[in-house]
Formats: C-alpha cells, sequence, structure tokens
C-alpha cells in the first residue's frame, strides 16, 4: 500500500545486529545513475529498540515529514534511507558509522540520541569528511573541541538549556541557589551552563550536590536542602530520574516552600508519570508542546495527519535536520560532490522551525530561543520568552 513516503526509499536494518539491511538496492558511489541522477543516500544511526525508541522513531518521523514537504526530492533527487539502531550503545557506534559510511556510501549520516554515541560518531565523521547532522545528542564536544565544517547539530548543547534560568531568578530577586545534578558529563555541563547564566551577575551557588549517575535515591540529598533552605534548587534529572526526584521532592514537603527549576528534560515528556507533583514546576527549553507560532501549529498538524499522535522536542529537532540537509542540497541542486558549497549555504541558513526561526552559530549548533515553561494541568505551557537567539559558548572550537 501506498503512503505519502512513496518517494523516499526506505531500507531499514536488523535491528538487535546493528547490521544487515534489509532491501538489496544497488548502491550507487557517483551522483548520476544510468538514465537520471542518483539517490540522496541518507543514513541514519538512532535508537530502534530499547529505552530511547520512541525518540528516534520521531526524529525519523519529522525527518520524512519534512523530505514529504519537499515534493520526496531533494535538490532534483529522490531520497533513500538507510536505518541503522544504535540500541544507543556508545561502543558499537565506531563499527556502525563505519557501516553507513563504507558499505552503505552514505551522503549524510542522521544521528544519534545518546552524548556517548555522537562522540565516536563525530570521530569517524571528522575523519571521513561525511556530512553529519546530529539531532539530539547535546554533548558540548560535539560542537566545541570535535567541531568540524561537515558536523551540524539541529538540536542544542547541553550547556544551553539552563543557561536562561539564571537569569529568570536573577529577575525574581532570587540570588541563593543549591545545585543538585546527576554528577556525569552532562548533568555537569547543564550545572555549567545554569553557573554561567547565574554568578557573573550576582548570583550565589550555595552548595552543589552530586549524585552518582543513574542513582535515583535523593533522600540524603532533599534533607541537606532542606536544611539550607535556599531561594530555589537547580537539577538536572531527565527520564525516570526525574520523575523519582520530583515525587520525591513532593514528598519531602518541599514543594511550595523551595522552588524547583531546571532545564527542560525535568518534566519533558514525563509529567504525567509525575503527577501532581510537577505542577508549577519551571524549566527552560528551546520549544514547547503549546508554542504559538505559525510553523509549530502547521507542523503539529501535519505531524498528527501523518502519523496518528502528536509530535514532540524530538520530532521538532528532526524536521530540522531534514531542513537543514534540503538547505544545503538545494543549494548546489543535489550536487553531493559540492561539499564547500553546501556546508556553505547550511551555514548560512535562516530555519523557520517549529520552536522559532534559528540559525547556526560559526561551530555549528543552533543559536536560538529558549522559552520559560510551566506546568499547569500537565503540560508544558510557554510563559514568556526567556532568552532570545542565545548561542552555546563552543568552547575548544577551532574550526
Amino acid at each position: 500500500m501506498k503512503t505519502k513516503f512513496d518517494n523516499i526509499s526506505r531500507r531499514r536494518t536488523l535491528g538487535m545486529l546493528g547490521v544487515g539491511v534489509v532491501a538489496a538496492a544497488t548502491a550507487l558511489p557517483a551522483r548520476f545513475a544510468i538514465g537520471g541522477k542518483a539517490k540522496v543516500r541518507i543514513g541514519t544511526l538512532l535508537p530502534y529498540s530499547g529505552t530511547y525508541t520512541r525518540l528516534g522513531q520521531s526524529i525519523t518521523n519529522a525527518m520524512e515529514l519534512a523530505f514529504a514537504q519537499a515534493g520526496g526530492k531533494l535538490g532534483g533527487r529522490a531520497i533513500e534511507l538507510i536505518k541503522i539502531d544504535s540500541e544507543a550503545k556508545p561502543p558499537k557506534a565506531a563499527d556502525l558509522t563505519n557501516k553507513l559510511i563504507g558499505r552503505e556510501k552514505v551522503d549524510f549520516i542522521v544521528g544519534p540520541v545518546h552524548s556517548g554515541v555522537a562522540m565516536g560518531m563525530a570521530k569517524i565523521a571528522r575523519e571521513e569528511g561525511t556530512m553529519m547532522i546530529v539531532p539530539n545528542a547535546g554533548a558540548n564536544q560535539v560542537t566545541g573541541p570535535f567541531c568540524a565544517p561537515n558536523i551540524f547539530r539541529t538540536s542544542f548543547s547541553t550547556w544551553q538549556p539552563g543557561h536562561p534560568m539564571g537569569k529568570v531568578l536573577l529577575d525574581e530577586g532570587k540570588k541563593n541557589v543549591v545545585l543538585c545534578y546527576w554528577a556525569y558529563g552532562a548533568g555537569k555541563q547543564s550545572a555549567q551552563g545554569f553557573k554561567d547564566g547565574f554568578v557573573p551577575h550576582g548570583g550565589n551557588v550555595i552548595k552543589e550536590i552530586g549524585i552518582p549517575f543513574p542513582k535515583v535515591e535523593f533522600q540524603s540529598a532533599l534533607t541537606e536542602i532542606a536544611s539550607i533552605n535556599p531561594d530555589a534548587v537547580y537539577v538536572f534529572f531527565a527520564g525516570g530520574g526525574a520523575v523519582k526526584f520530583v515525587k520525591d521532592w513532593a514528598a519531602a514537603g518541599l514543594k511550595g516552600k523551595i522552588e524547583l527549576v531546571g532545564p527542560g528534560f525535568l518534566t519533558e515528556g514525563v509529567t504525567k508519570a509525575q503527577g501532581a507533583a510537577a505542577e508549577g514546576i519551571r524549566t527552560t527549553l528551546h520549544y514547547a508542546d503549546t508554542l504559538d507560532y505559525p510553523a509549530n501549529v502547521t507542523f503539529r498538524a501535519a505531524y498528527r495527519k501523518a502519523y496518528g499522535k502528536g509530535a514532540d522536542v524530538y520530532g521538532v529537532q528532526g524536521f530540522d535536520a531534514g531542513q537543514l540537509i534540503r538547505a544545503g542540497l538545494e543549494a548546489v541542486g543535489g550536487d553531493t560532490g559540492a561539499k564547500a558549497d553546501m556546508i556553505k549555504a547550511m551555514e548560512g541558513a535562516s530555519i523557520d522551525s517549529p520552536r522559532g526561526k534559528w540559525t547556526m552559530s560559526s561551530a555549528h549548533n543552533p543559536v536560538q530561543n529558549f522559552y520559560l515553561r510551566e506546568v499547569k494541568n500537565g503540560v508544558n505551557e510557554v510563559v514568556k520568552l526567556a532568552m532570545e537567539n542565545l548561542s552555546d559558548p563552543a568552547k575548544g572550537c577551532t574550526m
């Protein structure tokens, strides 16, 4: 049965093995096949099984939607997707990336979700010069020390989402804050982003409490926070850890006494599980489902029509990956060999995204708006624009 994506050839891999493309379409190393232009080959290295399946599928769905809205062709060339399940396992990243580049001869790689996987992918993409679009992984290093002309990101750096919260608190006269976070790469980078927006402008970090990742025993931390009684607590937890922390926070009697804030991941996609404990929690992120922006309204309606369910922030980032690839290929008439011109076009692109318009920094990370959100009736509602056109500092990037 035909679908609206028939112009996009899709070849799935044997998920748990991470190998073996199912269809046997002939790989075409040249731009032009007999009788016309070869298809643009786009490889995805995303989680299609396990804990992060929903994220991988959401990114893929929305990227395919962007391609469908372009008529199923980019720069006059049809599109072929070669999908590999990353399983969100960093040890497999190098081998799977090499398969996409060496065996599948892809023109673009889109992925991953997991920052550990991103590190392995970026190293190889830099060496090989293959175009790489990161639709979620936030590790600062991707557009920091690992930056390269051929590597772009359409999501955020981990530093970015927490940074505006410092200004939000200071504007409200809340100057004494405790930080509590998982003490691993993402947690430390998020905490630093917050501090960079808080301390230089008069904020005081009274205490930092690091919780070994992925432990979810928070009682001793909550007891210490209660004894300090700060103006607010900035935390970095996500997924099941965020659910547990928010529920424990309320159970400890801290809800309504000390303000709990964080980057959007604290409540993104988990408010139903958090229940009443999440009500009133404020976060900062580059997107909210309720964002009243024309491109968001159009995107969410199109996504629901195509897939029968609502879109999320991961879909937005995947949609924008599709838009960015389109901008590059249309600028060169589909000639993937004109890489320098394609990169220039992608660097200069202005993406009219569901999150609001954004541009690319010199390190190839989005320069974008961040919104203050508050959980109301289980929904992350937009309160206001927290910071406009925020760029990541891209420390260590020498591109």
